[in-house]
């Protein structure tokens, strides 16, 4: 699963911790770009020492790199940690982007309200949270199955926090 609950103990608060899964992992970089070299240069023995193989090599170079940079670009663009933090007094959601790039929310939680939009959004079930004048989505990158869950064990969980301990 894309996300975990970090439950609450006497000193930290409950946490929702959302991350993109990362199919392809250092390992399997390497070994898909070395494969894919090896079958893209595997044309190039037919012509090797012929001025036919210097035409090709520049053009059998530049796939590869383009693989390689659209991998390292998939895979930064991946680098997405979603984290919302619930305490009986604040419900906040801190949202690190690729490149570095942080935006955060806040909100009571007693008036936080967790929306679905099935189609209207810019992803299939499209899941926000809204509190204190916005709406900010959460989990966009999570599958339409995943978010679903998530929008049940999300107003689980505030229900929880609002109760009276």
């Amino acid at each position: 699963m894309p996300y975990h609950w970090i439950p609450a103990t006497d000193i930290t608060p409950r946490r929702l911790h959302l991350q993109p899964w990362q199919p392809l992992q250092p390992r399997g970089f390497v070994w898909f770009i070395a494969l894919t070299a090896g079958l893209i240069a595997l044309p190039l023995i037919a012509v090797l020492a012929t001025p036919v193989f210097w035409g090709l090599l520049p053009f059998l170079a530049a796939a590869v790199a383009a693989i390689w940079w659209a991998l390292r670009r998939s895979h930064s663009d991946r680098l997405i940690q979603e984290q919302l933090t619930l305490t009986p007094d604040q419900a906040h959601l801190l949202r690190l982007g690729p490149r570095g790039r942080r935006q955060e929310w806040q909100a009571n939680p007693y008036w936080v309200q967790v929306r679905l939009y099935p189609t209207e959004g810019p992803v299939p079930d499209y899941l926000t949270l809204k509190g204190n004048g916005r709406e900010v989505e959460i989990g966009a990158f999570l599958a339409p199955g995943d978010r679903r869950a998530l929008l049940t064990e999300l107003r689980s969980a505030l229900t929880e926090i609002q109760a009276p301990h």
